[in-house]
């Protein structure tokens, strides 16, 4: 979402159409955080498709909320990892919108939950086939501000260690300068075989100053416009990887639903692993 004066559709304000009949979940919320769980592909991958996608809580482009359209788009990626922003508020409260995606498509599911009121939890969330080693998440929240966090994940491919830092920065520049100065230090801590920053990054000038220091930190990072999703102009969302290297494709997925379920398209990128060239 772009900067400037918050929209009506912002975290804890509104209230959308639902699709009749469709997007409901299979099971209300678990007590807790859900158990997370454990993938180990029987054949180690030589490559990883990563994705991620401002769901816009479902709400698409039609103002109808659909969650079944959000996870067609999500079949349609066919991704190892997917880092989700805006992930909840539906109507019903308390509804695990991130477990109900993960479910429908196969998926381990890692809430990164960075408020919750009466309408539910609302926040990020990742996606992911590899096995969960482990887990952190951190608050970049600016005061004053829309609460934000980071999901950290180590993810196994079997040979690899792939390190996941999934998160969605603020609206305004000077909130995201606090936030890149604790990203940075997160990525100075050790890393995986592969290192791979991505989400809703809200800024889209060419030269500031997040992608130049991003960008000095993890390797320069083609980019793709995703904003707004029927007729894509800024490059909100990002994917970075280090080695930068093993990004061999970046594209937005363009498709009849992409257009339709939220306001972003989602952004796919190719990655070679370290031991794909063993």
């Amino acid at each position: 979402m772009a900067e400037g004066p918050e929209p009506a559709g912002c975290a804890g304000t509104g209230r959308h159409r639902t699709a009749g009949g469709r997007g409901a979940l299979g099971a209300a919320a678990l007590a807790g955080e859900p158990a997370i769980q454990r993938l180990n592909p029987a054949t180690p991958p030589r490559r990883l498709r990563v994705a991620t996608y401002n769901i816009h809580r479902g709400v698409g482009g039609d103002d109808i909320e659909d969650l079944d359209r959000i996870a067609a788009v999500l079949r349609e990626l066919d991704a190892d990892i997917i880092a989700l922003q805006e992930v909840g508020y539906r109507a019903q409260p308390r509804d695990d919108v991130a477990r109900y995606l993960g479910d429908a498509i196969g998926a381990a599911t890692i809430p990164g939950i960075t408020l919750s009121d009466e309408a539910g939890d609302y926040g990020n969330a990742l996606l992911t086939r590899l096995q969960v080693q482990a887990v952190q998440r951190h608050d970049i929240s600016v005061p004053g501000r829309e609460p934000r966090g980071v999901i950290e994940a180590r993810l196994y491919t079997g040979q690899d260690v792939v390190r996941i830092m999934a998160t969605h920065l603020g609206l305004r520049q000077r909130e995201r300068q606090q936030q890149l100065a604790q990203l940075l230090a997160l990525l100075e801590r050790p890393g995986g075989d592969l290192d791979v920053l991505l989400g809703d990054f809200n800024d889209w000038f060419r030269y500031s100053r997040l992608r130049r220091r991003l960008n000095a930190a993890l390797g320069t990072a083609a980019t793709a416009a995703t904003f707004p999703a029927k007729h894509p102009a800024l490059a909100l969302d990002r994917i970075w990887a280090r080695p930068a290297t093993s990004v061999t494709q970046l594209a937005a997925h363009r498709s009849r639903l992409s257009a339709i379920a939220s306001d972003h398209l989602p952004l796919v990128a190719e990655l070679a692993l370290p031991s794909g060239h063993s």
